[in-house]
């Protein structure tokens, strides 16, 4: 399957881009913040949210007094964006220094969920997606909060994904100036847990945190 199309297809450096499941599918599910672009009262938006995915569903959730999740219905095509930035490239010249990445754009209509459970297994998804365990060890909704949080799914049928990795591309007569160029790795990593100041002391770490 592939998800090119007129509008996904990279036009600047083509061979960047990619059009698969295996190079689309893990950029969305490693990344924890995903750009939802929308247009709103005339305007463009773009609003940074959580997202999840299940299958070939890209699910995103919030308060159902949300602009953004209200929005979205009534617009056959939204776009979405995820970024993973994995270093920054230090060329000779300043024209040429640049960032290794990962990058996916969606495009689609999104839905809101009415099923109940679809909803609920959607939820369980996102919060998975943040912290694997953690849904089952919660306090589960209440038909409350259910009933006040909204969620949208996004079919996965148009997308792609652009990257870039390596070193620096200078231009043939630089190479020999006596300038450092290479690559400063970026990551993002787990710190510390740090407990809320109200938790008992007899309460564990759960084994999902260690």
């Amino acid at each position: 399957m592939t998800f090119k199309s007129e509008r996904t297809r990279v036009k600047r450096i083509p061979d960047r881009g990619h059009y698969d499941k295996d190079t689309i599918y893990p950029i969305i599910d490693e990344a924890l913040i995903c750009h939802v672009g929308i247009v709103h009262e005339n305007n463009p938006v773009v609003i940074p949210t959580i997202h999840a995915r299940d299958g070939d569903t890209l699910y995103i959730h919030g308060s159902a007094a949300s602009r953004m999740l209200k929005t979205i219905p009534g617009q056959q095509n939204i776009c979405i964006t995820i970024t993973l930035m994995d270093g920054i490239v230090l060329a000779r010249s300043a024209f040429h220094h640049s960032m290794n990445y990962r990058s996916v754009v969606i495009f689609g209509p999104g839905k809101i969920v009415d099923d109940p459970e679809e909803k609920w297994n959607a939820l369980k998804v996102v919060s998975d997606h943040l912290i694997p365990g953690r849904w089952e060890d919660a306090r589960q909704p209440t038909q409350k909060e259910m009933d006040a949080t909204t969620v949208i799914a996004i079919p996965l049928n148009e997308a792609s994904a652009k990257l870039r990795k390596g070193p620096p591309g200078d231009d043939d007569e630089d190479y020999a100036l006596p300038i450092w160029a290479g690559v400063l790795p970026l990551s993002l990593e787990k710190g510390e847990l740090i407990p809320d100041p109200v938790l008992p002391d007899s309460i564990p770490i759960p084994d999902y945190l260690k």
